[in-house]
């Protein structure tokens, strides 16, 4: 999404297979199955409409009992799921998304995720991935944790090109050339931990940013986010912050200000390096 393009909170990005994702959502990894129907609730009353769950994170049963009480209709949330590690392979990854459905209470998802590239298992696990998508029980699929040389070698054999790939992406590992990469084949790009699990957001440069808009640093992460054409899924279990990170659609950043946030980058990870998928 480029500046001087309007957005708000319901803007979508159009997939390669014609399938609108929501721009913002809410992530819920750590937050257990108690915690999550707080936060669900309160991220779908502020006008959030895109839920990020998997089935290591646990709390599957939680965020289907939320979206089953919000009342809302099943068509008007956008709901993400993934297959864990141990999940991997063609049979294995069929039962898994059975489980996933069972835990929420749906009959399909919207987006289903290969959670990390595990060496030896992930073309298999794509292999039923496509399967379920040929099927219709999930809009759309994709990746996650994939870098380059992962996709390369999985598009490859695939039969379809990932849809998504989520991957750890904030101002200090900003991952520009993987974004690159995506873009130039339509792949969409989704960032875990936006806010980099709120570790810099004492950073002088967003403080004085934000100040200019009348925003606080996080809201100016997230506006980096969709001003790079980035879907941003923070998580938080607290209202105040859920409500605070979806007010960021009435303020643009100019293009030095985003330059500058930009240059905070230091491929500095908060999380493992998918290089290293050893758990």
């Amino acid at each position: 999404m480029q500046r001087g393009v309007r957005m708000q909170i319901n803007s979508t990005r159009r997939l390669a297979n014609g399938v609108e994702m929501p721009r913002l959502g809410l992530g819920v990894y750590k937050v257990s199955n108690e915690e999550v129907a707080w936060s669900v609730r309160w991220a779908l009353e502020a006008g959030y409409r895109s839920i990020d769950t998997a089935s290591f994170y646990g709390n599957e049963a939680g965020v289907g009992r939320a979206l089953k009480e919000s009342g809302r209709d099943r068509s008007q949330v956008f709901l993400t799921s993934k297959v864990w590690n141990s999940e991997q392979g063609y049979s294995e990854t069929l039962s898994a998304f059975d489980r996933s459905l069972d835990r929420l209470g749906v009959d399909y998802l919207d987006l289903y995720l290969i959670h990390w590239p595990v060496p030896g298992k992930f073309h298999e696990t794509w292999r039923a991935l496509e399967r379920i998508y040929r099927e219709k029980r999930v809009r759309a699929i994709g990746v996650s944790n994939f870098q380059i040389h992962h996709l390369e070698e999985l598009s490859r054999e695939a039969e379809v090109i990932p849809m998504v790939n989520q991957v750890e992406l904030h101002p200090w590992m900003s991952q520009a050339p993987l974004r690159a990469y995506c873009q130039g084949r339509n792949i969409a790009v989704e960032a875990w931990a936006p806010l980099a699990r709120g570790r810099f957001l004492d950073e002088p440069l967003l403080k004085d940013i934000g100040a200019r808009h009348g925003k606080n640093a996080a809201q100016v992460i997230l506006r980096w986010h969709l001003q790079n054409d980035v879907i941003a899924i923070p998580k938080s279990v607290h209202r105040e912050r859920i409500i605070g990170n979806a007010d960021i659609f009435d303020f643009e950043l100019s293009a030095q200000e985003m330059g500058a946030i930009e240059g905070l980058n230091e491929d500095r990870r908060t999380g493992p390096d998918p290089d290293n998928v050893n758990f």
